[in-house]
């Protein structure tokens, strides 16, 4: 069973840069967006074969998410059930037979970290949310996580050390979501590759490939074993991110 997770970084946007060839191409039997910056009805995109959920931000033009699925679902629900967090259309979960799928575009800290203390209540009652699925049934969690966790996942640790996306109070909420029973798929069959899944429009930065990892799939332990590959996928433009991949048995 293959499974994509990709920031289109505005579906609207993508579906002009071949978004449709590249989802037929990588033939997943979900397709987890984020990032999507749509209202209801204004675009249809559809694929024969598959159906899709939305969950739509009140803000129009901002966050988004969405999947598709060749899999008839046992249940859909939007959002965490925290309404702090539930208008900005970031979390869409799939029930399937054995396991839920989240998609989730997380909050980012911005520039000198004025969301910052938003985004630690975020990961918090997100994890919280998260092991209460995984008490029931196997979870996987992907999407654009906005966190390079450790210094191998982005070009340059060193000057980013205070930056969104790689402060010590965001690497130590991937650190403490891990320790409730994930794991980071990508990192677990790649321990030593540096590969990048979001580059920066500035500065030729996906040409010189100074990038940052921060784009995921999680596993919760109930289905570790089920992982068969993970991959990232960055020859594949369209956005200034790169679609993700994980297949299960």
């Amino acid at each position: 069973m293959k499974l994509i997770s990709w920031n289109v970084n505005g579906l609207r946007a993508a579906a002009g840069k071949g978004f449709a060839d590249i989802f037929t191409d990588l033939d997943a039997d979900f397709f987890c967006l984020q990032e999507t910056k749509l209202q209801a009805g204004q675009l249809d995109l559809e694929f024969p074969g598959y159906t899709s959920y939305w969950n739509y931000a009140d803000k129009k033009g901002y966050s988004g998410t969405a999947i598709y699925t060749r899999r008839t679902p046992l249940g859909v629900s939007y959002g965490i059930g925290v309404d702090e967090h539930d208008h900005e259309g970031r979390v869409v979960t799939l029930e399937t037979e054995d396991f839920y799928l989240v998609d989730v575009y997380t909050p980012n800290s911005q520039d000198g970290l004025r969301r910052l203390e938003y985004r630690t209540r975020w990961e918090d009652a997100f994890r919280v949310y998260l092991c209460g699925l995984a008490a029931k049934k196997g979870v996987i969690v992907c999407g654009d996580m906005n966190v390079a966790h450790e210094e191998i996942d982005l070009k340059n640790p060193a000057t980013n050390h205070f930056n969104a996306g790689f402060s010590d109070e965001e690497r130590a909420k991937m650190t403490e979501l891990l320790a409730a029973g994930f794991t980071d798929s990508w990192r677990a069959l790649h321990p030593e590759e540096v590969k990048y899944s979001w580059w920066s429009y500035r500065m030729a930065a996906r040409e010189r490939n100074v990038g940052w990892r921060i784009d995921y799939f999680l596993v919760s332990d109930r289905i570790r074993d089920r992982i068969v590959s993970a991959d990232i996928h960055n020859d594949i433009f369209g956005s200034d991110h790169c679609p993700v991949e994980l297949v299960i048995r």
